[in-house]
């Protein structure tokens, strides 16, 4: 049976890219980080010459050879959810009465954040505001950060089984 991909490689190419495109205009450090990674990979491009790269290309090699590390692709989902698109991850949490501030969840509140309860409230208010985008949202949190979301694993397998 073939493994399913991580939610970060479920995304689609294009989305893939604007979000490294974001990382790269939003955070100092990534420019450097993702050249040495790119270099990493090989290619004949020492990261000294991939840096000076404009962002756009830079991003879009990135992106094609799939030089993203798994917390590349867990700290580009946090900009998705938390920055980019907080949307999804405000309903969540006003749906499962979790404190934030716009989508941000307080760096002192301890998991879980909510009982299996609120946990199956949040997840049936995004699947019914958002779609598949909230789908997408709510298999990264199982797959990065279940033990804060008790039972969101079991609330998402009984919507796959009901389709």
């Amino acid at each position: 049976m073939a493994k399913s991909p991580t939610p970060y490689r479920a995304l689609t190419p294009e989305r893939r890219l604007s979000l490294v495109t974001s990382a790269l205009a939003k955070h100092k450090g990534a420019r450097t980080l993702y050249s040495q990674r790119l270099a990493a990979k090989g290619g004949g491009f020492r990261a000294a010459t991939l840096v000076s790269w404009p962002v756009d290309k830079l991003a879009r090699e990135f992106v094609r050879l799939n030089a993203q590390t798994p917390q590349d692709e867990l700290e580009l989902l946090q900009l998705l959810y938390v920055d980019l698109e907080p949307q999804i991850q405000i309903t969540f949490l006003e749906t499962a009465g979790v404190k934030h501030d716009a989508g941000v969840i307080p760096e002192d509140l301890e998991p879980p954040y909510a009982d299996a309860e609120a946990v199956a409230r949040g997840a049936a208010a995004v699947l019914t505001q958002h779609g598949d985008e909230g789908r997408h949202y709510l298999r990264t949190l199982v797959v990065y950060n279940l033990p804060s979301w008790p039972g969101l694993d079991t609330e998402l397998e009984k919507t796959e089984t009901a389709s």
